[in-house]
């Protein structure tokens, strides 16, 4: 509640920056999305600034059990329906863990309707997974990934019907030598094991994704050596003039990762030029509201420089581009939000913010498990003399 009255704070501090917006459309990039104008201005990027909480889990004696067998089932491309796509497959750290292509790839090579996010501190959504929030847990994110179009597990399975299918398969999995003493130590009372656990250990690993020492959360925390001068003029365009905090609010840089619910804005991504019936709906197919049509969740920007392309459909192939279509006011369509206007920033402050987004890069890493991927040959021994 405290973060969401923050961004709230942050949000009204914009706007109140904007008010006289028509006198700092020449701004030089140097400070000028400062609240306020002339001598006395307020720094926004001078007080004091959230920092990213602990992620709070219930009690689990098993956790560090679960992690260690869903670090190994995440890179396993044996769960899938077709042997040929893991977790991993649409989350490399190439890609800044979101996905390389436009829209995902599931397995065998089946497009589907949208880009694969970051998965940085996925594990802080609420109630809110996928780009609709259609999935309540991450646990039914991981079912909805693992059974579906991305690793087709339930091949034309439809999902309601999806538990014989994934307890066939989890079964397999575990019944291999490497997997019996991971699975035992993780669900030693499960007889048989079942797909709800291969979820659950997914679900605990992709929880330690955790990115929370940017240059940001340095400078946010007292080093204020850890942000250049460029990247702070980017900050202070960035809570300010630019009100990008509406929808990218720290410390999570998406208002909808405060909300239990999540939160949906229509930029207009999806809908130009393409005829009303063939648009992807996002939130309504949720919700079933005319106000959430093509309205979808803000993704965080952390590690935003490494994801690209851009947005729920991958449309946009680079940042500098993304930020200028947010900063025109998104696309005009029957259902823009009303919080999308065009924020008036100079070319100046524009780099001014994309030096900053830099700044929310995760130094971390997706670190593959020692033991060998299955898919991996030995390579030849050479003969001794």
């Amino acid at each position: 509640m405290k973060l969401r009255m923050l961004a709230l704070v942050l949000s009204a501090a914009a706007f109140a920056g904007c008010k006289k917006k028509e006198e700092a459309t020449s701004g030089s990039g140097s400070g000028s999305g400062s609240a306020g104008s002339g001598s006395a201005q307020i720094k926004l990027s001078e007080q004091p600034l959230p920092a990213l909480p602990p992620l709070e889990l219930p009690a689990d004696p098993k956790r560090e059990d679960k992690i260690a067998l869903g670090k190994v089932l995440f890179f396993d491309k044996r769960l899938s329906g077709k042997n040929d796509r893991a977790c991993y497959s649409c989350h490399m750290n190439e890609d800044g863990t979101g996905g390389h292509d436009p829209k995902a790839i599931g397995s065998g090579d089946k497009p589907q309707p949208r880009h694969a996010p970051i998965l940085w501190n996925v594990g802080y959504w609420k109630g809110d997974l996928y780009w609709d929030g259609r999935a309540k847990t991450l646990e039914a994110n991981v079912r909805g990934a693992w059974g579906l179009g991305n690793m087709g597990a339930g091949g034309d399975t439809p999902a309601d019907k999806l538990d014989p299918v994934l307890d066939k398969k989890a079964g397999e999995i575990a019944a291999l030598p490497e997997y019996k003493k991971l699975f035992a130590a993780a669900f030693p009372d499960a007889k048989p094991v079942k797909g709800e656990h291969v979820e659950q250990a997914i679900a605990e690993y992709m929880r330690t994704l955790i990115c929370k020492d940017t240059a940001y959360d340095k400078f946010q925390a007292g080093d204020k050596a850890a942000l250049t001068d460029q990247q702070k003029n980017g900050l202070e365009v960035f809570l300010g003039k630019g009100q990008c905090t509406v929808c990218h609010a720290p410390p999570f840089f998406s208002t909808a990762q405060a909300v239990d619910g999540g939160q949906y804005f229509n930029v207009g991504i999806g809908t130009q030029g393409v005829p009303e019936d063939k648009v992807d709906i996002g939130r309504k197919k949720v919700s079933n509201k005319d106000e959430d049509w093509a309205a979808f969740k803000p993704p965080t920007l952390r590690n935003i420089t490494k994801s690209a392309p851009y947005f729920h459909d991958g449309s946009v192939a680079k940042l500098e581009d993304a930020v200028r279509v947010m900063v025109k006011g998104g696309i005009d369509n029957k259902n823009k939000s009303p919080l999308m206007k065009e924020k008036q920033l100079s070319d100046a402050e524009i780099g001014d913010l994309i030096a900053f987004l830099g700044a929310l890069d995760c130094p971390g890493k997706i670190e593959e498990p020692a033991a060998k991927s299955p898919d991996k040959k030995e390579p030849a021994k050479k003969k001794g003399k």
